[in-house]
């Protein structure tokens, strides 16, 4: 059942995603990282479309973490990309290519090696506070350093590193997420009892923010190739030395475990970065990217 949660909420973030970033292109670049972005964005119908299914996206992603493990339920949604590239691309009439299609068998491919040999197990309910403290100051000072280095960037690098440290965020998001949950079997008031919540609350509109701000940039490529590669990595890690999660008993299965997530997370950026540009020179952007802002056609094409 975790399984299907989390492939339900793969759809609906890809979804929630490529509506967003066509209304958040169109958003003043100035206002990318101030408090009321999203305030801003709260304005346009179809934006609050794509938040409604974001938060659906959440439910599902909340419920299977409930059942299952970091670990496990990450990397599917990881997999919204699948669903999110081509869904963009469909509106706004650029075809799926080769590369494309090739693409997605190798992140289809990996994610389910990972799943099979990995075999995942074990694991506790909440992290120590120790595991805590030191999760999450990695993880802050890692999208501060990355913020901090898209400032003053072109739109492609910029939505990059906006992206990765978006992506550092959903996965501390989905730690808290985990614990949050977990407090439930304690009665539903016993969650406002817990700091876990109201990190969450925090680190959420924290990570929500950064990604508007990478899709403002009209870049989708870029922002969702390091969103999706940085959530379930952080994951991973925070499954396994927060959670004690483990992936196979033996060294053998461990390595094949870890080379299929590699290779699902290559997967992942090369669909995310499109076809390459026919006839174009190196470092041209692929065919189908996103237009720049004030382009009549959608962004959501790569």
């Amino acid at each position: 059942m975790d399984l299907l949660l989390a492939l339900a909420g793969a759809i609906l973030f890809a979804v929630g995603t490529v509506l967003q970033q066509e209304e958040a292109k169109e958003a003043d670049e100035s206002q990318a990282l101030s408090a009321g972005f999203l305030v801003q964005l709260a304005k346009r119908p179809k934006w609050l479309i794509g938040i409604a299914a974001d938060f659906l996206g959440f439910l599902c992603q909340a419920a299977a973490l409930a059942l299952g493990r970091l670990v496990v339920v990450q990397p599917i949604l990881a997999a919204s990309i699948l669903f999110a590239l081509p869904f963009g691309a469909r509106r706004s009439g650029v075809p799926v290519g080769r590369r494309r299609w090739a693409a997605a068998a190798v992140i289809t491919l990996g994610l389910a090696v990972f799943l099979i040999v990995g075999d995942p197990s074990g694991g506790v309910e909440d992290a120590t506070g120790r595991a805590w403290l030191i999760s999450g100051g990695i993880c802050l000072a890692a999208t501060g350093l990355l913020v901090l280095l898209g400032r003053g960037r072109p739109p492609a690098p910029r939505a990059a590193l906006l992206g990765a440290a978006a992506g550092v965020l959903f996965g501390l998001s989905a730690g808290l997420t985990k614990a949050t949950v977990e407090q439930l079997d304690e009665g539903v008031f016993q969650i406002f009892t817990h700091w876990h919540l109201y990190g969450l609350i925090v680190v959420g509109y924290l990570s929500m923010t950064l990604s508007e701000a990478a899709l403002q940039t009209g870049e989708l490529a870029p922002a969702l190739a390091t969103q999706m590669t940085i959530d379930p990595i952080v994951s991973v890690l925070m499954g396994i030395f927060a959670f004690h999660e483990s992936v196979h008993g033996t060294t053998v299965g461990a390595i094949v475990s870890f080379g299929a997530f590699a290779l699902m997370m290559g997967g992942i950026v090369v669909l995310a970065l499109g076809e390459p540009a026919k006839g174009a020179p190196p470092g041209q952007p692929a065919v189908g990217g996103a237009p720049p802002p004030g382009s009549a056609s959608t962004s959501a094409a790569i």
